[in-house]
């Protein structure tokens, strides 16, 4: 935790009164929304960015975007991995007008499905793919799915790992080891144990002792730890997770919406890992909401052999939008043509370059922080060394800090997540907007401790 609060504070103030003046056109937009928006967003959680009111993007392209004040950006944020194939990238776009053109949603399959299960088989070790528009309804879905197949009632998944906004997602453990609500879980419908169980990252006999009950219908886990700082798996650990999970017969389903910054097939296929099931959401559509699923044969045919025909379309499991034409189409071209090989070694070496960067800083002026890539992707937590699972990660956070390197940063055109302090690189990301975060995060830590 940093101790000097009243530096911090001062800090913050000179910040906010620099934010105010360069963007008073975001302040006319963000006046006219509070009319209609709660806190004039059109999410209640775009109100945790920094600063007295939002920032209004005019346009972007690349790893840039201009907001309505003019103010050119350096994107490290790529809506959280929505972008991460950069904004209005040429072949998504096009393939998606041109779609559009032609109608975008059926409820009838076009020859972008095959070819687009096909692309995703080909970088991953399934065979049998289903979409939707976000890797929550995917997994929500395979939720049903392992539930369906295997009798059984509860799922298990990691302390403070992030699966979108699946209801049984949103558990933790309390100083008992108990399992509870999560602090801020919006209107929980049920007691979080009674469909869930929580392991720690990292801890092979936590997850033997809750799989052992035979309980468990379904392992989700993302296989590193993303919303919560990175937290990395130990040598061995994934081997452990696969093998238990077949000794008690629980499903594992391996959420790689934000991990797929590893490469082109995930850490997945950077670490060999054998899933039963596995998500893909947000990157893959080139900007437009698209989400996909994959599943080994024997799980999709115990599954497919499971349900009637006659009540296959109101069983919870899909809806009228999902895998429509215009999705299919963006998420092809992304695919074929975007998110490539190539693509993802500028990306990755422009983020080992930001990581080397932060690093630098962090030594320099010995702050106690860390800072962990994975891939594509980076974060620095206010701790001294990685942490292994996610409560140890909850525990370095402080929000106002956070706050406030976010809000430095942004008065230097870099923007940031609002959640932790990660930065995501996309194929066109170039050194130069690297080294413009490298300048202004040192700048940040001079104010704070030089």
């Amino acid at each position: 935790m940093y101790e000097d609060r009243e530096r911090l504070a001062a800090a913050w103030e000179s910040e906010l009164e620099v934010f105010r003046a360069a963007r008073p056109r975001s302040a006319d937009q963000w006046q006219r929304a509070i009319e209609h928006l709660p806190d004039g967003v059109p999410m209640l959680w775009m109100a945790k960015w920094p600063g007295p009111w939002p920032v209004y993007v005019e346009s972007a392209g690349g790893a840039h975007f201009t907001c309505v004040d003019g103010i050119d950006h350096v994107d490290l944020c790529l809506g959280d991995t929505g972008a991460m194939c950069g904004h209005a990238p040429e072949a998504s776009v096009a393939a998606i007008e041109a779609q559009a053109r032609r109608g975008s949603t059926f409820m009838l399959p076009t020859e972008d499905a095959a070819a687009t299960a096909e692309l995703l088989s080909a970088r991953f070790p399934l065979p049998v793919w289903q979409f939707s528009l976000s890797a929550t309804d995917a997994n929500r879905s395979l939720i049903r799915y392992a539930r369906q197949s295997t009798g059984r009632r509860k799922i298990a998944v990691h302390d403070f790992s992030y699966h979108g906004t699946v209801d049984e997602a949103y558990a933790t453990l309390d100083a008992d080891g108990a399992v509870v609500s999560r602090r801020g879980n919006i209107g929980a419908p049920v007691p979080l144990d009674e469909t869930t169980a929580v392991v720690q990252f990292n801890d092979i006999d936590g997850l033997d002792a809750v799989l052992r009950t035979r309980e468990i219908a379904a392992l989700l886990i993302e296989p590193a730890l993303t919303n919560i700082g990175i937290v990395l798996p130990d040598p061995g650990y994934h081997d452990a997770v696969r093998e238990l999970c077949t000794r008690y017969g629980t499903i594992l389903i391996i959420d790689e919406t934000h991990t797929f910054s590893a490469g082109a097939g995930g850490l997945t296929r950077e670490l060999g890992l054998e899933p039963d099931a596995l998500v893909l959401g947000k990157s893959i559509g080139g900007g437009i909401p698209a989400a996909a699923w994959g599943m080994t044969r024997e799980f999709s045919n115990a599954v497919r052999e499971s349900l009637d025909l006659e009540d296959i379309d109101v069983g919870g499991v899909g809806g009228t939008l999902a895998g429509n034409a215009l999705s299919l189409a963006g998420m092809r071209a992304t695919l074929e043509r975007v998110l490539t090989e190539s693509a993802f070694g500028n990306m990755i070496a422009r983020s080992t370059e930001w990581t080397v960067g932060v690093q630098k800083t962090i030594d320099e002026f010995d702050v106690p922080w860390q800072v962990t890539q994975l891939g594509a992707r980076a974060e620095y937590s206010f701790r001294p060394t990685p942490p292994r699972d996610g409560r140890e990660a909850a525990d370095a956070d402080d929000f106002e800090l956070q706050q406030y390197l976010h809000l430095h940063a942004l008065n230097r055109g870099i923007l940031i997540t609002p959640f932790h302090n990660m930065a995501l690189m996309c194929p066109v990301t170039s050194p130069a907007d690297v080294e413009r975060h490298t300048e202004a995060f040192r700048e940040a830590v001079v104010s704070l401790y030089g």
